[in-house]
């Protein structure tokens, strides 16, 4: 049965056009993954669907009776009510039946109560005791419970005024309000923008059980990968579909890339190396020893560099970078009475790729700003090598100058003011940077664009160091694509907070693991591998050659 539909829809703005006479259809159970590049008109498809935008010619349909649930990247929750008491609401007619019911076995008790209004009480009874089993009105408090916790609401989180809480942990609460509704379909825009991993993993087993339909806009390819049932890409301002999950999208995309005119120079690039590292990561999990060796050993295939490959080694080649970065010697770091961490030492050194991992509030950011040296440390020390400065892609972006425009921005910084301009601006259309847009002022680009302005600043500032924290949060697909194959060919080092387990994958080698104690586990390798130990630590089922990766991993 069809829950929703487009028929023929043509939808165009003062900026341009966004759908073409676009089809669509979702099915009951359907869980649809919803990608495109920004400014495609994946919002806009969902806003058609919700009747919060008309469409200019052709029909939104929505089947008689089906609930819609939406969930925005921008939390809509404000005001002096508690997330506790928010989730309440959700329930208010079961826990109205919960308190009438408490008051009827308090009558029911009271030997003064006349026989014929004793009849009608146990009556009612009966009736609200039904309902309340209809509705699994029973287990609603357990239910909210299971929900902040998984979204890693502390007690504290729990019982302050929404109003008061930041814009991440209003958007978790919208997340959670609206997982608790229950809705026939579900409408999810980046949903796992500022989960951590627990979390993420929790949505997807959450969605794989919910019985409703689903279309899921995210650029976390590990988890549309796990969930949908099918792809729609927007492309040309039509909807290709695309049955099965994002592995199964890269890999029939290629195929029909070679029929079609390429409408980005290098997307079927893009494509080919998307499905190497989901080859790769396959081959981790079925042969890890072979897996982790290789990735030690930096075996590089004797083949003709990429076109792509050779434009971001070329920006790279007159950085030069010294051995040894970065001493962290023995840091601790405590807030409002909890350890975050204790006694941490490591290095960073030229190539390491360092990303750090665990669940929300763990201290990963605080982490990173003890590393950059603007965070007071309680005790030891960190240490940097002469001349090895590092950049922080979230400083950069917040400090963007609203009236400069891009082409300027990017110019004016580190390595680009050396290079040639051309060379600059050939590295800025594999960010999906056209001609027009190099000419635009900052302050009118989109938050996805602006974040690219940042990400190729620091890409070309020469410094030997890049400090990100959850860089692919509002970028699309591509851009994640084409960074992290900069981010592979940058001759310094890369330290990144991240919870886009396909990212840690393609671009880490060592990992810094918090696991819910204050001294979190480094290990060689990528996120893939640290689960498929993970797995094996735990007594879980593995492939052969496991146990000499763990030996490599310890």
């Amino acid at each position: 049965m069809s829950l929703a539909r487009l028929l023929k829809v043509t939808k165009q703005y003062e900026s341009g056009l966004v759908l073409r006479e676009a089809y669509f259809r979702l099915r009951a159970g359907e869980r649809v993954g919803l990608i495109g590049r920004n400014g495609a008109g994946k919002t806009t498809l969902l806003r058609l669907l919700l009747g919060q935008e008309a469409p200019d010619e052709g029909r939104a349909e929505i089947e008689r009776g089906v609930r819609l649930g939406y969930f925005s990247q921008f939390s809509e929750l404000d005001g002096e009510q508690s997330v506790q008491q928010a989730l309440r609401d959700v329930f208010a007619e079961v826990a109205a039946m919960e308190e009438e019911l408490i008051g009827i076995e308090l009558a029911l008790e009271d030997s003064t109560v006349p026989p014929e209004q004793l009849e009608s009480l146990l009556a009612r009874q009966a009736h609200l005791i039904e309902e309340m089993t209809h509705r699994d009105g029973w287990t609603y408090q357990t239910r909210i419970n299971t929900v902040l916790n998984k979204l890693g609401f502390s007690q504290e989180h729990r019982t302050r005024p929404i109003g008061q809480l930041s814009g991440g942990w209003r958007n978790r609460a919208s997340l959670a309000k609206l997982l608790l509704e229950e809705p026939d379909v579900l409408l999810l825009d980046e949903p796992t923008n500022y989960l951590d991993i627990e979390g993420i993993a929790w949505l997807e087993e959450w969605l794989r059980a919910h019985a409703g339909a689903s279309i899921i806009v995210s650029h976390d390819r590990h988890f549309l990968d796990g969930i949908v049932t099918r792809v729609v890409e927007i492309e040309n301002y039509q909807l290709q579909e695309y049955e099965g999950g994002f592995t199964w999208y890269v890999r029939e995309r290629r195929r029909r890339l070679k029929t079609l005119e390429r409408q980005f120079e290098h997307e079927e690039e893009l494509l080919v190396l998307e499905s190497e590292a989901i080859d790769d990561r396959q081959e981790a999990l079925r042969n890890p020893s072979k897996a982790l060796k290789r990735k030690l050993a930096n075996i590089k295939q004797k083949a003709e560099p990429r076109p792509m490959d050779k434009i971001i080694t070329g920006i790279y080649q007159g950085l030069h970078v010294p051995t040894r970065l970065c001493r962290v010697e023995s840091i601790a770091k405590s807030y409002g009475g909890q350890r975050l961490f204790l006694g941490l030492t490591f290095e960073v050194q030229q190539g390491d790729r360092l990303g750090i991992v665990g669940p929300n509030g763990c201290g990963k950011t605080t982490l990173l700003r003890a590393i950059l040296g603007t965070e007071e440390l309680d005790e030891g020390q960190v240490a940097w090598e002469n001349g090895a400065e590092p950049i922080w892609f979230n400083e950069v972006l917040e400090k963007l100058d609203p009236a400069d425009t891009v082409t300027h921005a990017v110019n004016v910084v580190g390595m680009a003011y050396a290079a040639a301009r051309k060379q600059v601006n050939r590295f800025l259309t594999l960010l999906q940077f056209s001609e027009a847009d190099l000419k635009q002022r900052i302050g009118t680009l989109s938050g996805g664009q602006k974040a690219r302005v940042a990400l190729a600043q620091c890409l070309l500032s020469g410094a030997p160091v890049l400090v990100l924290d959850e860089p692919t949060n509002h970028l699309d697909l591509t851009s994640i694509q084409v960074m992290e194959r900069a981010l592979v060919y940058f001759p310094g080092a890369i330290v990144v907070v991240s919870h886009d387990r396909f990212f840690l994958d393609k671009v880490v080698n060592r990992l810094l693991v918090f696991e819910g104690g204050p001294a979190p586990v480094e290990v060689v390798g990528n996120w893939t591998l640290w689960q498929v130990g993970a797995a094996k630590r735990a007594g879980e089922a593995v492939e052969d050659g496991v146990a000499e990766v763990l030996s490599l991993l310890r």
